[in-house]
């Protein structure tokens, strides 16, 4: 499955590179007969496509290789570097673009376009379309960040040939040249692409909340199990498109043995893997009290008063030890509060509302839904 991955990418990104390759020198060709710095603008922006095909096609390649003892989770997110590289390409050529339309501005230069040159715009409109569509659908097929926004660049690249089209159109009609505007108008909208493309590629490096669907799946996997009466702590790590890694915490009864406790976590493992296509890394556990209503009306008072707090998000892993008098649960704590503050709150309110009770409280980030 990974190798028809990369098979896809690289044959995708091969098809990118002929096809703005052959569209860069054709618009160079016509820009420099027609003296139109719109046209030289958009072959210069082809040929930063077909570059970023190619670091596509490295980051790709680098990201395949197998894990080993110095990175054992493997080279995945190198892509998400390469993905990074691309568009600091597309916004360098995006600020280089501007500069010089800004210049033909204050310097004006009549363009002079022939028939052949409009037909070839045209065409190039038409191939843009055509690979636009095609890259991001491969890419979304194989969940490639690098391939989705070739994809949606070349659409924009085919509106841009559209706007180089209308300039010329309008000045053969009236001899009024907008073609150093339409450059300007160009470079703005490749500027703003390449930031997007950096701002979304900084999110998969830095990390991101997980999807909702994905945790909500995986939940209910887990619960489905009449063993577990509650998943939590839910944590997901990405290492590249297609892998990542989960740590999760059951809730279970208090007299569940280890050796039934082992099978249900590995059958878990295997079916969260089946399901999903994410491996189950860890599983923690907790217990709760089993054929006790003290224990039950204990929780619910507690919950009450632990999320009488707009900060605390939820309560789980309750248990009391009843002859010890002694409580211990956890509590998922939003990022409007700091952690020790918001557990020093619920310490004192709770000495004042159960004195005789001790209480050992553990703070959760909210992590995932």
């Amino acid at each position: 499955m990974e190798r028809s991955r990369d098979q896809i990418i690289i044959r995708t990104s091969i098809i990118g590179i002929v096809a703005n390759v052959l569209l860069a020198a054709f618009k160079a060709a016509i820009g420099i007969v027609s003296n139109s710095i719109a046209v030289i603008l958009d072959a210069v922006n082809n040929l930063s496509d077909a570059l970023s095909s190619i670091i596509t096609i490295v980051g790709t390649k680098l990201a395949s290789k197998l894990p080993n003892k110095k990175h054992p989770f493997g080279y995945g997110r190198v892509e998400y570097l390469s993905a990074m590289i691309v568009s600091g390409i597309v916004l360098y050529a995006g600020i280089t673009s501007l500069v010089e339309s800004v210049k033909k501005i204050i310097h004006p230069e009549k363009a002079d376009y022939s028939t052949v040159s409009l037909v070839i715009i045209v065409a190039a409109i038409v191939v843009k379309l055509i690979l636009g569509k095609y890259v991001k659908a491969q890419g979304e097929k194989v969940n490639s960040g690098s391939l989705i926004a070739s994809g949606q660049d070349a659409t924009f690249d085919a509106v841009l040939s559209a706007s180089v089209f209308a300039s010329a159109i309008i000045f053969l009609f009236t001899g009024i040249s907008l073609e150093a505007y339409v450059g300007a108008f160009i470079s703005v909208i490749i500027i703003k692409s390449g930031i997007e493309m950096m701002r979304d590629t900084l999110d998969d490096i830095l990390g991101v909340r997980a999807d909702k669907a994905t945790t909500k799946k995986i939940k209910e996997l887990i619960k489905e199990e009449p063993e577990v009466r509650g998943a939590y702590d839910l944590i997901m790590y990405n290492y590249g498109p297609d892998t990542n890694h989960a740590t999760v915490h059951i809730e279970v009864p208090d007299t569940m043995t280890v050796d039934k406790l082992d099978e249900l976590t590995r059958r878990l493992e295997r079916k969260i893997m089946k399901e999903t296509g994410i491996l189950l890394v860890s599983v923690g556990v907790y217990s709760y009290n089993t054929g006790n209503n003290e224990a039950k009306k204990l929780q619910e008072a507690i919950q009450k008063e632990v999320l009488s707090h707009e900060w605390a998000v939820q309560m789980h892993g309750f248990y009391v030890n009843l002859k010890e008098k002694e409580v211990r649960f956890d509590v998922v704590i939003s990022f409007d509060i700091a952690q020790d503050k918001a557990i020093a709150i619920l310490n004192k309110d709770l000495k004042n509302a159960f004195p005789e009770y001790s209480f050992r409280l553990a703070p959760d980030v909210d992590v995932s839904d």
